[in-house]
């Protein structure tokens, strides 16, 4: 039965690990506004990023393809709004579609991303991004992952003070504008930065995380670390865990940071929704909300984003509001192609033919089709060559262009802690997988395509040199601040 148009609010996050909610189980989180929508609502367990990094993430999240599909395979290869987003359509159709916070497009002059208004817009750095990221032969240690370790600890940071910022504006909005506009349903689209690095928390936040309740991160150590060659490489590009120089008292802070700044999001979260009800707009509006990829956080000695593990290439994903079943979760895995359509139907807008590859989410909750595959796509940062994850059923298989498969049964072994790739007893499933993966793309071409893509835009940009010689950003700066380059 086709969902009664309704609101839309669209929470979106940066670099939350879905394991670090109090609604997934985590000993530590706490996440009381999460847990309660998702009470309110549907979790799904089991969802993936199009690729698990921002740039490309969001511009799959904006036009419901697959990297192999679109492009934009980087950080610096920003969505420019050349393909139709389900915010172009959404307002074509006379919505009124409003974002408030980072959206981490090119945002050029005269770009046109879709958006009614963009608020408080964050956008890559100089319409560019990062150059460095574009080399992917001989790639050299990126400087300043130092400061992951130095900085992190209690107290405020432009991320903290521009997300206190989006969550200001995004109440006035609601309370101002929402509620107003009753001539058909709107879309917000309300995009915090926290809990992504550097891991500074406010005293109150930070504080609900007492360092000897921290445990060391899973595999930490370094004998139970995994030993694949991508997850070397990007070990000598992306150098984040040198900083701790093998100190658990500062492994512990960083913990205590992050979620620290996961428990400072939900706060801000549930301000937001305090707004949404204030307003007498909570029985009109369908809230979703998730995140644009995850975190290591430390597992494996890996902080950040870009490998295919759960806590990076998945993420948080939960649906509530009218018509959508409470206290339910579907574990039929998700990507976020699948909420192209979802955003679509929910305003009440048919879908064009060809425009989207997904499903609708809850259409799957219905469905439960145990056969079910979605995949993820890496071809940045630290990266000599293209990996393409594919989730079907208990399976996840990985697929690197240039070393071995990495293969995971999520039913036996959900942490991840023992690699299959190349255990003899399993050649059948990952040839069964590798053929299932080849009906979506053929992920050695879609590697040599994008290095083609890459290439072309080093060299447009001055070259290698002149990349490198541009330096490492460390993070997007916050509008109005200066970038943070080594």
């Amino acid at each position: 039965m086709p969902l009664a148009p309704k609101n839309l609010l669209v929470l979106m996050s940066d670099e939350h690990n879905p394991r670090a909610l109090g609604v997934a189980g985590h000993r530590l989180a706490r996440t009381p506004h999460l847990d309660r929508l998702a009470a309110r609502g549907t979790r799904f367990t089991s969802t993936y990023v199009t690729s698990p990094i921002c740039v490309p993430s969001r511009a799959g999240f904006a036009t419901g393809k697959y990297q192999h599909q679109v492009g934009y395979w980087d950080n610096a290869d920003p969505y420019e709004g050349a393909v139709p987003s389900w915010h172009h359509l959404l307002r074509a159709r006379g919505h009124q579609v409003v974002s408030i916070g980072k959206l981490h497009f090119r945002g050029l002059p005269g770009d046109d991303h879709g958006f009614s208004q963009e608020l408080l817009a964050m956008h890559v750095l100089d319409g560019i991004g990062d150059l460095k990221g574009l080399v992917r032969t001989d790639i050299p240690l990126r400087g300043g992952y130092d400061k992951l370790a130095k900085l992190a600890g209690p107290g405020e940071s432009p991320y903290t003070r521009y997300d206190r910022d989006i969550a200001a504006r995004a109440q006035s909005w609601l309370r101002e504008e929402g509620r107003q506009r009753r001539e058909r349903p709107w879309a917000l689209f309300v995009s915090f930065v926290c809990p992504h690095f550097p891991l500074i928390a406010p005293p109150e936040f930070y504080d609900l995380y007492p360092l000897e309740r921290m445990p060391l991160p899973k595999q930490y150590l370094g004998q139970e670390r995994p030993d694949h060659p991508y997850l070397r490489d990007y070990a000598a590009c992306v150098g984040y865990d040198l900083g701790f120089g093998g100190d658990h008292d500062k492994v512990r802070r960083a913990l205590a940071g992050y979620l620290g700044l996961v428990s400072f999001m939900d706060d801000n979260i549930g301000k937001v929704l305090r707004a949404l009800e204030d307003a007498g707009l909570a029985g009109d509006t369908r809230v979703v909300y998730t995140s644009d990829h995850g975190d290591n956080v430390g597992a494996r000695g890996l902080w950040g984003k870009s490998t295919m593990y759960e806590e990076s290439a998945g993420t948080p994903l939960m649906i509530a509001g009218p018509d959508v079943a409470a206290g339910t979760t579907c574990t039929v895995p998700v990507s976020h192609v699948d909420l192209f359509p979802f955003f679509l139907e929910s305003s009440g807008c048919p879908a064009p033919a060809g425009a989207y590859h997904g499903v609708s989410p809850l259409a799957l909750t219905v469905a439960r089709d145990a056969e079910r595959a979605v995949i993820s796509e890496y071809h940045a940062i630290g990266s000599t060559a293209g990996i393409t994850m594919l989730r079907k059923g208990r399976w996840k298989y990985v697929h690197c262009a240039r070393y071995r498969p990495q293969l995971f049964d999520l039913e036996a072994d959900p942490e991840e802690l023992v690699d299959l790739g190349d255990d003899p007893a399993h050649r059948a499933t990952i040839a069964a997988l590798e053929a299932e993966l080849r009906r979506f793309c053929d992920p050695d071409e879609v590697d040599a395509r994008a290095k083609r893509r890459q290439a072309e835009t080093l060299a447009r940009h001055g070259g290698r040199e002149a990349a490198l010689a541009r330096g490492d950003l460390n993070y997007t700066p916050a509008p109005g601040q200066a970038p943070d380059i080594n």
